[in-house]
């Protein structure tokens, strides 16, 4: 029998419990919780917070973490007394703009499977009968929302971990981590020294605290958030007791940035209306000096005025009260609003679950034993990942600023391409000046600015083929986009595809390393280009990769992200013999593309690029007019042309050179909204957004990048006989004749009037003459021809399943 792990989990709030409570389950027993504060009333965030529990969001992974958390909490008790109650949630719309999004949200829950309601007003006040229906629109109402009990959901769950052998130490503020070369080896606190395999923070505010100890930044912000509760209310008196405390949904009124819950006879007013209210982790006060708990600093009453006049407005019984205490409560906030979750990239063993909300604790606490324990986590976890930043978005100034923003957009109404304002511009192409002055309209993606279409473009008369779109999808959107589309297949269009991750890996077993990491076979002659995959041990895919190899001992990778970098990295052969560099920031990247392409091409160059000499998925280094380039013959928009690679102080010139030989030829510079119609009409997925861990090649229709019979290969195992035949789910495309509805993702999709999946990229396919979306489906529904229909915005949209590819099926176009 395997020697169990020595665990030590630092932080005894609801996630540290929760933890120990899933790893005990798991029979890891040999786990310590250190406490700098009591049991179980720690002083941080979980010992103030309200407790309520709306699951749902956007994202499929959160919304998964509330709804395990709501199954897990509801069937706890601790001596006889609950630690949940679905008393459900309820949230109203007192605008046009929020009713309409809220049918978005009812969108998103049946997407992910929490059963939910669109209610009149008449419907809203019988729920809430404190409501005035007079002030609202209709409302969104969730049953098995509810109120957790934090702390005594924390020790029930800590009880049952120690019925199991796991040991909870109060009083043990943690002074230092010990390290032995890349390992943990020890937690020290004021106290003792407590020997250990595996270590977790799970300290929330006081995280980068934590973090320092071992070298490791961690990029949350504590924040103070208000939270009141009223005089008694004659109207709640003998309705609710000590026990039940409440007895109405739990009410969000998000147009004013406000939630609300019942105290017994009172009412508890949470606000996200205030200005963001930052303070460092080394200024939160400890246990013992706080004068309630370090977790809570004065209430400031004048921030409050504002939300107690719009909480009278919708709860006219309030007017006949005041607040009577409030707090402003200090919880944990990241850039991207999302939790802190996974290994510290460079001291294996050191782990960290930070910026957890109770909503969430559970099924975070879930997911991380389950990679601990069995190697990778049951759902996918690329958005909550600790590594899943660029360094830029790591740097003190830019935590700041986007964990506020954060803050402000709790409750915003937010558009999927929706950018941040500020810290930018932050990245840059070299290519930026240029863009510029043919008016580029910049988006944000981790941290770079990235052109979605060129104001220089208004002009041309493909603009007036671009059919209108609905409202919705019309914003960060111009029919511009679509004649940029419409011109790359008449013709050639220069796209910056610089912001994409490059990695050189290289050294005497580089080829051997990247033949055990992925799928597809590399053991080919340099000069060939191999698209691939990254898979999990359970033969979920990472992430998908094009390589080139360039020399015998020298490859060019083209990611993801970080977290492929950081996946690579932690499988480095321990010898030396490959050496792994991100190249992105050093270099720049055109993809030249359309029919006319070779004609720009060819005559700056002295090298060969006939489709002869070149073919398809091949690299050569070539002159193009001064400038030396990688040229990889790619197309991810299903287009003749070329991937030009070269270094950054050259980047400006390539593009000069390009663009002048290219007037001739009608040439344009073309942005990302072009870029993701022409990939959807070609059938190409998006890692992340289309594909995840949660999915294996044969699911997401990229068997063809797996060769079963090249040899081992990390996760080849679980895929030993699976097949496209075997699945019983497919990535599916689905074509809209209605132009006008163009959706966005995450919609759910509906056969036989019910759902049955959801949409992951959707776009206008201008070549085409449909819009388009992918959408994951029953195997048994994925079949050409089959009718299904979409929830868009509270209506139904009719589709129907489309053979992929939809446009040049042969490849003619791009093997020209």
């Amino acid at each position: 029998m395997a020697t169990q792990p020595r665990v030590v989990l630092i932080g005894a709030g609801i996630v540290g419990c929760a933890l120990a409570d899933e790893l005990t389950a798991r029979g890891w027993t040999d786990i310590t919780v250190l406490e700098q504060g009591p049991l179980f009333a720690t002083g941080g965030s979980s010992s103030h917070a309200p407790g309520l529990v709306f699951q749902t969001t956007g994202c499929r992974t959160m919304t998964s973490f509330a709804k395990y958390t709501v199954e897990k909490y509801t069937a706890l008790t601790m001596d006889g007394k609950w630690c949940f109650q679905q008393l459900g949630g309820l949230e109203v719309a007192t605008t046009p703009e929020r009713w309409t999004d809220l049918k978005r949200r009812h969108g998103w829950a049946t997407s992910w499977g929490v059963e939910s309601f669109l209610r009149d007003p008449g419907e809203c006040a019988r729920l809430h009968p404190l409501l005035d229906p007079d002030k609202i629109l209709g409302g969104f109402h969730i049953p098995s929302d509810g109120l957790a009990k934090p702390l005594r959901a924390a020790e029930a769950q800590a009880r049952r971990a120690m019925e199991r052998g796991a040991r909870f130490l109060a009083h043990h503020k943690v002074t230092g981590i010990e390290r032995g070369g890349r390992r943990v080896r020890a937690v020290v606190t004021e106290h003792d020294t407590f020997a250990a395999d595996i270590v977790v923070s799970c300290v929330g505010m006081w995280g980068p605290r934590i973090g320092r100890m071992v070298d490791l930044d961690i990029p949350l912000v504590p924040m103070a958030h208000q939270y009141a509760k009223t005089t008694p209310l004659k109207v709640l008196q003998g309705v609710n007791d000590d026990l039940s405390e409440m007895s109405k949904p739990l009410l969000r009124h998000q147009d004013a940035d406000l939630y609300f819950r019942e105290h017994v006879d009172r009412v508890g007013i949470g606000a996200y209306g205030h200005r963001p209210m930052p303070i460092s982790a080394d200024d939160i006060l400890d246990f013992d000096v706080a004068p309630t708990m370090p977790s809570e600093i004065a209430f400031t009453p004048e921030d409050f005025e504002t939300s107690w006049d719009a909480a009278v407005d919708l709860l006219p019984v309030l007017g006949d009260s005041k607040v009577e205490e409030g707090v402003n409560g200090l919880f944990s906030f990241t850039p991207d609003g999302n939790p802190l979750l996974g290994e510290h990239p460079g001291l294996d063993g050191f782990w960290v679950a930070e910026a957890v909300w109770i909503t969430h604790s559970a099924g975070v606490a879930k997911a991380m034993a389950e990679w601990l324990v069995d190697g990778q986590p049951g759902i996918d976890l690329h958005g909550c990942d600790l590594n899943r930043f660029e360094d830029v978005q790591r740097s003190p100034g830019y935590v700041h600023e986007r964990s506020c923003q954060s803050f402000v957009e709790v409750y915003d109404i937010l558009h999927p391409l929706q950018p941040a304002e500020r810290p930018r511009p932050l990245r840059t192409s070299p290519f930026h000046e240029r863009q510029q002055e043919l008016g580029a309209v910049f988006l944000e993606a981790s941290g770079w600015e990235r052109p979605h279409w060129y104001e220089a473009n208004a002009d041309l008369p493909e603009v007036a083929e671009i059919p209108g779109r609905n409202e919705w999808a019309s914003r960060f959107w111009s029919p511009i986009a679509g004649a940029e589309a419409l011109v790359a297949r008449k013709r050639v269009a220069m796209f910056d595809m610089t912001p994409l991750k490059r990695l050189e890996v290289s050294g005497p077993e580089a080829l051997t390393f990247l033949q055990t990491m992925t799928t597809n076979q590399l053991d080919r002659k340099p000069g060939s280009v191999v698209y691939t995959l990254l898979l999990d041990e359970d033969g979920g895919v990472r992430s998908d990769l094009t390589i080139a190899r360039l020399g015998e001992n020298r490859f060019q990778v083209g990611a993801n992200g970080p977290l492929d970098l950081d996946w690579l990295r932690r499988h480095l052969p321990p010898n030396g013999g490959v050496h792994i560099a991100d190249i992105t920031a050093g270099t720049c990247c055109i993809g030249l593309w359309g029919p006319a392409a070779r004609k720009l091409l060819q005559p700056l160059t002295r090298e060969d690029f006939s489709h002869e000499a070149m073919g398809y998925f091949k690299a050569k280094q070539a002159f193009i007019g001064e400038v030396p380039v990688t040229a990889m013959r790619l197309s991810y928009v299903g287009e003749l042309g070329w991937e030009l690679y070269t270094t950054a102080d050259m980047g400006r010139r390539l593009w000069d050179t390009l663009w002048e030989a290219g007037q001739q030829h009608g040439v344009i510079a073309a942005g990302r909204s072009a870029f993701t119609s022409m990939r959807l009409e070609k059938g190409y997925r998006s890692w992340g957004a289309d594909v995840t861990t949660e999915h294996d090649p044969y699911e997401a229709g990229l068997g063809f990048a797996v060769r079963m019979n090249k040899g081992y290969f990390h996760g080849r195992k679980a895929l030993e006989g699976r097949s496209e035949d075997t699945v019983s789910r497919r990535l599916t495309c689905l074509t809209i004749d209605d132009a006008h509805q163009v959706v966005m993702g995450s919609e759910p999709v509906f056969a036989g009037g019910r759902p049955v999946g959801y949409v992951t990229s959707a776009a206008r396919g201008y070549s085409i003459g449909k819009n388009i979306a992918y959408a994951w489906l029953p195997a048994n529904v994925a079949v050409p021809g089959t009718p299904v229909e979409i929830e868009y915005f509270g209506e139904r949209v009719q589709a129907v399943v489309a053979a992929e590819p939809l446009f040049d099926p042969e490849m003619k176009r791009i093997r020209s």
